[in-house]
This record gives C-alpha cells, structure tokens and sequence, in this order.
C-alpha cells in the first residue's frame, strides 16, 4: 500500500457505487432512528430487510456536479475527477460542495482492512448529492462507558479496551494505514463487547518516503506533541500517543490533557510530562511551528496513576515518549508484560454496558440542539428520515 489512492481508482469505486440501482439499493433499509451528526454526516440505525440484521447508515453530503456522471460508469474520466481529487480536507471548496474525498478514502480503505477490531463498511451506495455508507451496527463508544459514573471500570476492563484498540490498531499499521483521529467516541462497542475503531475519514496511507503530510488531524486533546509543533512528516507515533490518552483517560475517568489551543495543548502536556529538550527529542526544535517553553519538571507517572501497576507504567511510559521514532508501537505495546500479566482482559460479553442510552447520558451536552429542534414542525423531522 504506502501509495494514495489514485485518481482512476477513485473515480471507478465512485462510478461503481453510483451506477448500482440506488432507488433498490436505498429501499433495502428501514430507517429506524437519528444517531448523531456532524458537518458533513448524518447517521441513522436502520433495518436491513434481506438479512433482518440491525446496521448504521452514514450519509454523507456529496458533489452534486459529480455524482450526476455517476449514473452512466463509462463516462467519468481522470480528467473530469482531477480537481475533484486534489480538494483538501477541510478546504473551503470541500466544505462549498462536499466531501467526497473523505468519503471516498473511507469506503477505500475499509474495503481493504478487515479485522474484529475495525468497523465493517457492509455497502455503499449514491443518490441525489449523497453518498450512503451501510457499516455495523454499534451500541455505544468508549466515551459513553468513561462518561457513565455508575459503571466503575476494573483494570481488566480497562486491559480489554485497550487491547482491543492495539490489535485493530497494529493491524493498520501492518498494512500502511494511520486512523490520525484516535480518541474515545470513535472506539465502538458492539453488543457482544467488541470494540472496533472506526470514522476514517482522517486516516491515511504511510510509508513512502518523504511524503508530506497535513498536521491539522486527530482531536486536540489526543494529538501528539510533533504534530503540534507542525509536523509535515510523521508515521504511527501520532495514533499511538492518542492511545496514551486513551488508556490515561480510562484511568482517570476524564479526559488528561484538554488544552484550549494547540499552545495550551503543549502547556498542559509538558506540565504534566516534563518538558523536553534536544537530548531527549532530536530534531525538535527544527519542526515548523516549534517553540520555546519554559521547563517543566513534569509529575512522575505512578503519582499521576497511583493505582497503576508497574507494568501498566511501563506501557504509558512508552506511549508517552516525546521522540515518536522512539515512542512505543502497537506491536511492541502488545508484546508488554502488561498484557500477559493478570488480570488478564474481560472477555467481551462479561464487559459493563452503559445504564443509559447513548442520547440520555450526551442529552445535557446536545440540549442547545434539542432547543433549537423543538419548535420545529414533526413534518420537517420526518423529511430529514429520507434516504
């Protein structure tokens, strides 16, 4: 792998999901209820009606000058898909007509990585200006289970999680792909107690050399401290720091490093970590947005983890090493004695389940949108439920 997907490919997996019989493929599924939103994204859980099986649909705001050529395969061209390829994520032009790109490199990438722990892209299909992925039904994320105070997390339940986050995780990594937007509400939990990541709509493939990436990816509180100081060029270090945040958040029970800014987000991270130098990371102060901070003596981590046992120690130890040549892989991280050490991880199904759904236990942080949802007419939501 190693390579971007190229511009032919691209427009041929396009051209394929939206020549398909879209108003056949669209009917197979019975909308059942709203999820969750984002800028681009609406998701909905749905009944497939061949298999009777409960799935997730994410549909994604498209290109509508585009997908109009999508109906006849024969007539996209590399030309025609050029400029529509070279848009950025995030791009004010992306934003204007959608984000067919990142949609695009999603259903990519999961048509190639198959794993327990990855979320299952079961179809795909266009109609109109959007594009409708059908993945695995989930039941909740790991951010619900660190959020629901009546559930209390035994470290065997805490090895679970993050074991099954590096499997998923090295798996990637095997195969040249970086998620680049690790953090909690993107870990899924399926109803046997499965975790399996998911939203690749950041993640990347790696591995040639000198290839220059974006530094504005992964969530600020879970970004590595070389992608703060403007990285172009990075690899797996920056999805594994985000386990580190992870695994401390699942400790700690809130999130451990929540900056207000990229500077407040290097503050808070040195504050607590010790502030690096040129020893310690080489090469640091040449990166593009480096800056000079005063010099933290930072906490020892078994003051922070009290309860933490050496061994779970040594993993946060390497998970957190600022030089991310250094920094602790999946592989490397799976092969620690934390992991062979008991307790050994909660099987899946002995896993506690949050007391409350999903949209009860986010209720107070979405009541702006209920607010603004009330006063809207019943018929208004029940178009907003069409495919």
């Amino acid at each position: 792998m190693g390579q971007e997907v190229c511009v032919d490919e691209a427009a041929r997996l396009l051209a394929l999901i939206m020549a398909m019989d879209v108003k056949t493929r669209a009917k197979r599924y019975e909308k059942l209820d709203f999820l969750g939103e984002g800028q681009f994204a609406t998701v909905y859980k749905a009944r497939d009606k061949v298999t009777d099986t409960i799935v997730a649909i994410k549909k994604v705001q498209s290109q509508p000058a585009l997908l109009s050529f999508c109906s006849n395969f024969s007539l996209i061209t590399a030309d025609m898909f050029s400029s529509f390829s070279q848009i950025k994520v995030g791009h004010r032009t992306e934003a204007k007509d959608g984000i067919n790109r990142t949609a695009l490199r999603e259903i990519k990438l999961l048509q190639e990585l198959h794993h327990p722990n990855i979320i299952g892209l079961l179809d795909a299909f266009g109609h109109k200006s959007n594009i409708s992925l059908v993945f695995d039904y989930m039941e909740t994320d790991l951010e619900v289970i660190i959020k629901d105070t009546s559930l209390v997390l035994t470290p065997a339940h805490i090895k679970a999680y993050i074991l099954m986050t590096l499997q998923g995780l090295e798996y990637m990594h095997q195969h040249w792909v970086l998620h680049r937007d690790l953090k909690p509400n993107n870990l899924l939990l399926d109803g046997n107690g499965v975790l399996k990541l998911a939203d690749f709509g950041l993640a990347k493939a790696f591995g040639s050399p000198n290839r220059v990436y974006t530094h504005q990816v992964v969530t600020r509180w879970y970004r590595s401290p070389e992608l703060l100081f403007g990285a172009r060029m990075y690899g797996v270090g920056v999805d594994m720091w985000a386990v580190g945040c992870i695994l401390a958040e699942l400790l700690l029970r809130i999130p451990f490093l929540a900056g207000d800014s990229d500077l407040d987000q290097l503050t808070k991270i040195f504050e607590a970590l010790g502030t690096p130098t040129e020893e310690t990371w080489p090469g640091m102060m040449s990166l593009p947005d480096y800056v000079s901070f005063k010099i933290f003596p930072g906490t020892p981590l078994e003051h922070i983890f009290s309860a933490a046992g050496d061994d779970l120690l040594e993993l946060l130890q390497g998970l957190f090493t600022f030089n991310p040549s250094t920094r602790t892989t999946a592989t490397q991280a799976l092969k620690m004695r934390y992991f062979s050490n008991r307790p050994g991880p909660t099987p899946g199904a002995q896993l506690p389940r949050p007391n409350s759904s999903v949209e009860a236990l986010r209720e107070k942080e979405i009541v702006g949108l209920k607010r603004k949802t009330d006063g809207l007419d019943t018929t208004v939501m029940k178009k907003k439920l069409i495919f």
